[in-house]
């Protein structure tokens, strides 16, 4: 029985029935009968790498640290062997699975309730925004598995309304570091304090911080260790896309790109819950059907946002990374980063939204010259990103013009379709006719927005190429940053887009680091030469440590013409330059 959608709280039950079923692979982890039915009416055929690996720890009863990322199929590795250790007959919670979102907690006991359907089950769901007394009913009713996020759990606890029912043995702690980002750890904290001391503990993350590392040692005991990385395989399921654009493009660069891949369903990742609002209001605006979700709205609203999105009447999500945690739907084609990712875990947890269940799917990320260097750090992680062009108008009329042939192939012929376009025929030729109805089909998806987007040509070439090819084209290897266009500093790039680099700060007008000359110099002139490792770059290239009195200029360590680096080359460079004084910064 699952309650009404307006709830925040759900509970399933389901009754007994026999049958068996040959499931190669998971009916050799002796699994109830049961249980392998709604394996097999899940749809389940093979068990992953991390189901290989957790059920037979878990069943033997070992706590256990399981690192693997989104999409393995978590869920169903500590949920089967969960629920092969549950005492049907006892009314008591017995299971008890700690999630960092409402969403994901509606998932988790979605899925628990699928393979377990047939023992029977009761599993529910508790996150805030209903009754107190609703969720603490629902589970005197008997519920034996709790899925719940961190801070209604507390809050149940800490009432001391459940201690009779509530004697987990198993407890699991999913997303772990998305809890730790959250700020839930001291919740959890709290929450194992409430706790049977004789439970089997688990543990999965993605990743695994210090905090998480500390967590796992206080609260498991002799846990064992299993780590699940993305198969080569699983990366190939996905094809991963990258195209580069200026700030002020990132609007139409989405719309041309949904508009061109006419993806059945996407999910576009914003950084806030404004950004989400408003790039959700400019894809309406341009005829999409897209809804933002987020933080901020209400619970009925997101589960109603959700299941629109499951249905298909919402073709495009705009979601921030905490909302999408709870969004589970394989049918899910092209992810869209709106913004490239803070990190390559983010990155993997976002794209792990498509390309799930023998299905591939579509990942597309905008990047500015700005994070270029963002996107290096995620290829080195990741692998191969493709770079492609942003469809011209000419490209998408091509596109859609291909794509209203197909639409019309499969068109059954009307009759009235047909009186129509005889009687337009008799009065202006069937031909005439048929231009018309084909330039009234085409104005529907007329392309707008600016031709070109995007960086390309030359610019793009020199971006790809890498800050050591043009910041220092000849010359011993210096210290390059991450310019716009080449050259750089290492937190920031050239004033003028071809300048050297300092190691600090963005270079100006005369080179790249702090001041022309010192330990931290660059180039006398701009736009040309790269910084040294420890000092002056002449124009031909950055020499790592320029000999005493290399040149006028120089000033490197051990400095120019007079040793002390940084402190002297100010001075030489005010002999070469004139009698203006430069004071270097702090």
């Amino acid at each position: 029985m699952q309650m009404s959608d307006n709830s925040n709280l759900e509970v399933h039950e389901a009754d007994s029935n026999g049958g068996e079923t040959d499931l190669p692979g998971f009916d050799s982890f002796n699994l109830n009968p049961a249980i392998l039915r709604g394996v097999a009416e899940a749809g389940f055929q093979t068990p992953s790498p991390i189901q290989e690996q957790a059920i037979p720890v878990i069943m033997a009863g070992h706590d256990m640290v399981g690192q693997a990322h989104t999409g393995t199929g978590k869920t169903a590795a500590f949920g089967l062997p969960g629920l092969n250790s549950l005492k049907i007959d006892s009314p008591t919670v017995q299971m008890l699975v700690i999630t960092p979102t409402r969403e994901l907690a509606n998932q988790v006991s979605e899925e628990i309730y699928k393979l377990g359907k047939f023992l029977p089950v009761h599993t529910a769901a508790v996150y805030g925004g209903q009754s107190y007394t609703r969720q603490i009913d629902s589970i005197h009713r008997g519920a034996q598995v709790v899925v719940a996020t961190p801070g209604r759990l507390l809050d149940l606890l800490k009432s001391g309304r459940l201690k009779k029912q509530f004697k987990p043995t198993l407890v699991v702690l999913d997303e772990a570091d998305e809890m730790l980002d959250m700020g839930f750890l001291e919740d959890i904290q709290k929450i194992f304090s409430y706790l049977p001391e004789e439970r089997q503990t688990l543990l999965f993350s993605a990743t695994m911080p210090p905090p998480i590392r500390v967590l796992s040692e206080t609260f498991l005991k002799n846990p064992k260790q299993i780590q699940v990385q993305r198969t080569e395989a699983q990366k190939s399921d996905i094809k991963q896309l990258y195209y580069v654009i200026d700030e002020h493009e990132r609007d139409d660069a989405t719309v041309r790109l949904i508009d061109s891949m006419n993806p059945s369903k996407a999910v576009v990742f914003c950084r806030t819950k404004k950004e989400a609002d408003r790039v959700a209001g400019t894809l309406a605006g341009r005829g999409m059907i897209a809804r933002p979700i987020h933080g901020d709205l209400d619970q009925n609203a997101r589960e109603r946002v959700i299941a629109a999105f499951r249905k298909g009447e919402v073709q495009v999500l705009v979601a921030t990374d905490v909302a999408a945690r709870g969004i589970d739907v394989p049918e899910i084609s092209h992810v869209f980063n709106y913004h490239i990712p803070f990190d390559s875990e983010s990155y993997v947890h976002r794209i792990g939204r498509t390309g799930r269940a023998g299905r591939t799917g579509v990942a597309v990320t905008m990047v500015t010259p700005g994070e270029y260097h963002e996107l290096r750090r995620i290829k080195s992680r990741v692998g191969t990103l493709e770079n492609q062009l942003i469809p011209t108008h000419r490209d998408l009329k091509k596109v859609n013009e291909k794509r209203l042939i197909e639409e019309l192939r499969k068109q059954p012929v009307d009759p009235d379709a047909e009186r129509l376009l005889l009687a337009l025929g008799d009065e202006m030729g069937l031909a005439q006719a048929a231009n018309k109805l084909a330039g009234l089909l085409l104005a529907q998806n007329a392309v707008t927005g600016p031709d070109r987007i995007g960086v390309q040509g030359s610019r793009l070439e020199r971006l790809q190429a890498g800050p050591s090819k043009s910041g220092a084209p000849s010359g011993k290897k210096g210290r390059p940053g991450q310019g716009p266009r080449s050259g750089g500093s290492r937190f920031g790039g050239s004033k003028f887009g071809s300048t050297g680099a300092g190691k600090f700060g963005p270079s100006t007008r005369s080179g790249g680091g702090f001041k022309p000359g010192g330990k931290f110099g660059g180039s006398k002139d701009a736009g040309e030469g790269g910084a040294g490792e420890s000092g002056f770059a002449k124009k031909t290239g950055g020499y790592p440590k320029p000999k005493p009195g290399f040149s006028k200029t120089g000033a490197g360590k051990p400095g120019g013409s007079k040793p002390g680096g940084f402190k002297d080359g100010p001075k030489n460079f005010e002999r070469f330059t004139g009698p203006k004084k430069r004071k270097p910064r702090d």
